[in-house]
């Protein structure tokens, strides 16, 4: 006997979130590699992600005024790589959590489905049965009538 269905989609979801993390390395190393992909892609939001935390700390401890100097290219290319590994498992891990969400929101769309087509089916019985009933009571009432009409035998 069989309990419940292996649950593939599940295992499929943990295996992908287990490979996010590599992939987001290797693209990672391809970003410090590639001078392009450094340029364009990991330093400016390193230096906004950089110029945001800094200013921040700075108004927390009470400086307003300072300004705030750019990382150095290499840091800024480290944390740019970062922020973009971290952004990938980020949305993996979010694609995951909605493909989750919908294959629920199907399975109890198709629950609720059949339990309305089972509601249905009830209550299609229920007014054969009170159908059947009210005939039969009918029956009845002509039967008795019909009883009562018939003379009765004289005992002499």
């Amino acid at each position: 006997m069989v309990v419940g269905a292996f649950p593939i989609a599940k295992l499929l979801y943990l295996g992908v979130r287990q490979l996010s993390k590599p992939i987001a390395n290797r693209i990672k190393a391809g970003a410090r590699r590639s001078e392009f992909f450094k340029n364009y892609i990991c330093l400016p939001p390193a230096q906004i992600y950089h110029w945001i935390e800094m200013r921040t700390k700075m108004r927390i401890m009470g400086f307003r005024g300072a300004t705030i100097k750019p990382l150095n290219e290499e840091l800024a290319a480290e944390l740019g790589a970062e922020l973009l590994g971290e952004g990938i498992i980020f949305i993996i891990g979010t694609g995951c959590m909605v493909l989750e969400y919908s294959r629920q929101a199907t399975n109890s769309r198709h629950k609720e489905e059949e339990q309305n087509e089972t509601i249905i089916s009830l209550q299609t019985q229920i007014a054969e049965l009170a159908m059947t009933t009210e005939t039969l009571d009918a029956r009845l009432r002509e039967m008795n009538r019909q009883l009562v009409s018939l003379p009765l035998p004289n005992k002499k």
